[in-house]
């Protein structure tokens, strides 16, 4: 199959073309992170963080897990969520864990997945990827004083 030759003036207007769209595309989840990284910042108490997300609870990676399942963003609006977790004391497997759900079993892609795979295999990644974020969120708040 032969590609269109295009002149340069061409590849530079497609290039601006699929730029904008995913701009387009990306920019409200940019948006919705950084009020809710800045909410995070400002109203939540760092002790609080600390006691849900901080290393004395033993379950903080798997409730940060379940608690981005429901959400939907792309990795881009979870980081401002993930830098104002930290500077609150969460652990950083504990917000891997949490940014790795959202971008990963969120709801709504399962829900787009399960009209392009069958049951079966749907309920497989679920699993294999659940038990991942899980096994790598624990994995690096156990180094996390080598990392950080």
């Amino acid at each position: 199959m032969e590609s269109p030759g295009l002149t340069r003036r061409e590849r530079a207007a497609y290039a601006k073309e699929q730029m904008l769209e995913t701009f387009k595309k990306v920019f409200p989840y940019i948006l919705a992170g950084v009020g809710i990284g800045a909410l995070i910042h400002n109203w939540i108490p760092e002790s609080w963080v600390e006691t849900v997300l901080g290393s004395s609870n033993p379950f903080g990676v798997i409730l940060a897990t379940l608690v981005g399942v429901p959400m939907y963003a792309d990795i881009f609006g979870t980081i401002p969520v993930a830098e104002a977790l930290l500077s609150k004391g969460a652990q950083l497997g504990t917000i891997l864990s949490f940014m790795m759900a959202v971008t990963t079993l969120s709801l709504p892609s399962m829900i787009m997945l399960r009209k392009a795979v069958k049951p079966k295999l749907l309920t497989l990644f679920i699993g294999i990827c659940t038990v991942g974020i899980i096994l790598v969120g624990y994995l690096f708040n156990a180094f996390q004083f080598l990392l950080i």
